[in-house]
């Protein structure tokens, strides 16, 4: 057992939800007056927890349009949008290999809300694949790493038995932070080289290399 804690991110690790994310947040900008937002610095931005993204994407985006930019964004994402979210292929079985063991643990550190997080759970059957997460409502937005010590704090595991995996620099930037080791994965949104700069011990390609790695 390589690691007795292993934690995800969950969009663009997990789950294959940016296009979901980039439609809504088109969306919400356009109803908050803001304008229209590029794909590309929407993909960039997730990871983040939703408050920072708006700030990172909208410099100097007064709080009133702010709020309503954040509440848009809520209402089409649990209901106005219907771009399809999935696991992406092996995801499930990769899981539940990994629960195999019963010393190991899972967690998720994610961007989402609470109420996002724990939604998703429901409507996918996956709250009982994991021991423990953390949300960045309920804690510091990525790339912080107090999320990372929340969860090393709840399941009693040494910062050098835990890895972090990520499709975003602020994955691996929160576990670098920490000296805690981190796994890059190239099917979500931040390119492989800038993914490199925060110095990943894998860099997985594909879904069964990942689980692969980690079951060595």
């Amino acid at each position: 057992m390589r690691y007795r804690l292993v934690i995800f991110d969950w969009d663009g690790t997990l789950m294959d939800s940016a296009a979901r994310i980039v439609s809504c947040m088109q969306a919400a900008s356009l109803e908050a007056g803001w304008g229209e937002l590029a794909d590309d610095a929407i993909r960039d931005i997730i990871g983040l927890g939703l408050p920072e993204a708006i700030d990172k994407l909208c410099p100097g985006i007064d709080p009133g349009r702010s709020e309503l930019l954040r509440s848009r964004y809520a209402f089409h994402f649990v209901e106005g949008d219907t771009t399809p979210m999935r696991f992406f292929p092996g995801v499930e079985a990769g899981v539940a290999g990994l629960r195999d063991i019963s010393e190991r643990r899972l967690a998720v550190a994610t961007g989402k809300s609470r109420r996002g997080l724990d939604r998703i759970f429901r409507e996918s059957g996956s709250a009982g694949w994991f021991h423990a997460s953390r949300t960045a409502d309920e804690t510091r937005s990525k790339p912080h790493p107090q999320m990372l010590e929340e969860l090393l704090v709840e399941l009693d595991v040494d910062v050098g038995e835990a890895v972090m995996i990520g499709d975003t620099e602020y994955d691996l930037e929160m576990a670098r932070a920490l000296g805690m080791d981190r796994i890059a994965v190239t099917w979500g949104v931040h390119a492989p080289e800038r993914l490199a700069a925060s110095r990943p011990v894998f860099t997985a390609e594909a879904v069964p290399e990942l689980f692969d790695w980690l079951n060595r």
